[in-house]
């Protein structure tokens, strides 16, 4: 009688020691191996063996959601809050195309996720089967890589190469399509692969020491010198780097929108966020410097505006990144430095250092003299004194008058809220202000919160939303119930879809179409549906007091409804095709 090439491998595996494990199993062996703490994830037929699985250990928590694409944003706000890699799980079909929008949303801003999907049997592959998509081809475009698991004795090695290119190099969501077979099959396990060799993959981490030395060179010689950091040094964890840079040289600094948090808003050393909604400071000192430190940025649209307008005045530039692709890709720099941020700055504050060179003090006086005159400007001004409607600036800047000595993290949505909660959260501490800034994407904030919730039970957990952002996910109020992540939600609540009027109100003679929303549902109430408090705030005098009393309410999830004058707008404001310093700073410009 034959034996089959099954009771072989189960034979030799019974000698050697080894066990034969289901690809299921071995999938949770490895995720326990990268010390996984927390899945998010939504169960269906191709992934049925792998949650058969997780049933069966009890050391990674599953957190059931409510729909696909708040498994990868929840899963993703814990990466980013936390810096480890995110991990979510969703079923073939349907399951991957809602979690698309999670993976792209992570993507564009560079986050670390591993996203595991079911996937019809390999037999089925291309046949039409129930529920089959193309999930390698569909995610191709917004993933740093995907593998598609054709054998259970590749799995292991698929995991460990997952996260190794997720947490490496500039880091991204990586996609494991896992079909239903492979996760049933049996193989020996011989335990998770304790080294990872990738011939094509191999990103750059130290600088070159010769491009340093000539960014030292130009820096110290400087007469208008600025510093622009992006998402980039958070990512890298180099927040204590660029601190000690900036204060060493003295130096005007400003965060993008995803790098707020990596020098202290409270130092007078930083001129605020700069961009299409940044302040006067730091958009002009962006144009007129004559030597830009870009550090982890990458000169996206939304900071530089028109990048003929960007051009028109001379300045050498230097960038560092760990991605050579991001460096001259839409502003051409003088040196380029490819390295990993943190290694690159500890190499140049060695330089810095060693050389002895100081700056010229008195063109540094004479620069910051020019600074503090755009300061004076006080161009993030509004109506302080307006007693009858609520101003939404209002609303975080008591907000972050009452938490700004606590242990905070704060979440958005996307639209006019998000701004605001830029520019009037002073943000002090990094991995603190987690938002979508790449793709812009509606909805992330209560899952958000709800992830970073999970990771900081201690802390306090604020989503800044809008009436138009949170419904697209308002589902995850039960996840936050179920899962016992008591957030408090301050909803800013104009009845418009705040930013698409302000652009109707701006460029479109005010022809406000289908930005109003008409049919509102009462807030207050479906808080209380979902187990949760609700409170309804409409005066000014009454927003101090709500935020003391949601604050008061450590453990219960708190959902509150500022109404909020629907007229107000952004400002700054740099519109479409303008240059970074032809902002608009109020009404009386328009």
């Amino acid at each position: 009688m034959e034996i089959s090439q099954a009771e072989i491998t189960s034979a030799a595996a019974a000698e050697s020691g080894t066990q034969e494990l289901r690809g299921a199993e071995i999938l949770v062996k490895c995720l326990q191996a990268e010390s996984v703490k927390y899945i998010w994830g939504y169960p269906g037929g191709a992934v049925l063996h792998i949650y058969d699985a997780f049933y069966k250990q009890n050391t990674i928590q599953h957190v059931l959601v409510r729909h696909e694409q708040a498994a990868v944003h929840a899963a993703d706000g814990y990466a980013r809050a936390t810096g480890d890699v995110g991990v979510a799980l969703v079923t073939s079909g349907p399951g991957v195309t809602n979690a698309v929008t999670g993976i792209a949303t992570a993507y564009m801003d560079s986050i670390p996720m591993v996203i595991i999907t079911g996937q019809v049997p390999t037999a089925a592959i291309g046949l039409d089967a129930f529920q089959e998509c193309d999930t390698v081809g569909i995610t191709r475009p917004i993933v740093k890589h995907n593998f598609l698991v054709k054998d259970v004795r590749q799995l292991a090695e698929v995991m460990r190469k997952a996260f190794h290119i997720a947490r490496t190099g500039r880091p991204g969501p990586v996609v494991v399509d896992v079909p239903k077979d492979v996760s049933f099959n049996k193989t020996a396990w011989t335990g998770y692969p304790e080294k990872v060799e990738m011939r094509s993959y191999n990103p750059v981490r130290k600088g070159h020491g010769g491009q340093i030395r000539k960014a030292l060179q130009l820096l110290m010689a400087a007469k208008r010198p600025y510093i622009y950091t992006g998402g980039g040094v958070i990512l890298a964890n180099a927040t204590a780097e660029l601190r000690q840079l900036v204060d060493m040289l003295g130096y005007p600094c400003t965060n993008t929108l995803m790098g707020l948090g990596a020098y202290p808003a409270s130092d007078a050393k930083f001129l605020g966020m700069l961009g299409m909604h940044g302040t006067l400071e730091a958009n002009n000192a962006m144009q007129n410097c004559d030597v830009l430190l870009a550090v982890g940025a990458r000169f996206d649209d939304r900071v530089i505006g028109n990048p003929k307008h960007f051009a028109q005045n001379e300045r050498k530039i230097i960038h560092i990144d760990i991605d050579p692709s991001s460096i001259s890709k839409r502003v051409k720099v003088d040196i380029p430095i490819v390295g990993d941020v943190k290694d690159v700055l500890t190499e140049l504050i060695g330089m810095v250092k060693e050389s002895g060179l100081k700056p010229d003090p008195n063109a540094l006086a004479g620069w910051w003299d020019t600074i503090e005159g755009w300061r004076k400007r006080d161009c993030l001004r509004y109506d302080r004194a307006n007693l009858e409607v609520i101003k939404p600036q209002y609303v975080v800047e008591t907000l972050w008058n009452m938490t700004r000595g606590a242990d905070t993290y704060v979440t958005s949505d996307v639209g006019q809220h998000q701004m605001w909660a830029a520019q009037y959260y002073r943000f002090d501490e990094p991995r603190r202000w987690i938002n979508s800034g790449g793709l812009g994407t509606m909805g992330v904030g209560i899952p958000y919160a709800m992830g970073i919730k999970l990771a900081k039970p201690d802390s306090e957990v604020y989503c800044i939303t809008g009436e138009g952002s949170v419904q697209m996910c308002i589902q995850e109020l039960s996840t936050c119930l179920q899962y016992n992540t008591p957030i408090k939600i301050v909803s800013l609540n104009n009845r418009y879809l705040g930013m698409v009027r302000q652009w109707q109100e701006f460029d479109y003679e005010g022809r406000y179409s289908h930005s109003y929303m008409d049919a509102l549902p009462n807030f207050v109430k479906l808080a209380e549906a979902y187990g949760h408090v609700g409170m309804l705030i409409e005066h000014p005098r009454d927003v101090e007091p709500a935020l003391h009393e949601a604050r008061k309410l450590k453990d219960r999830t708190v959902f509150m409804d500022f109404r909020t004058d629907p007229t107000e707008n952004v400002f700054p404001m740099v519109k479409a095709g303008k240059g970074i310093t032809e902002m608009v700073l109020g009404s009386e410009d328009l």
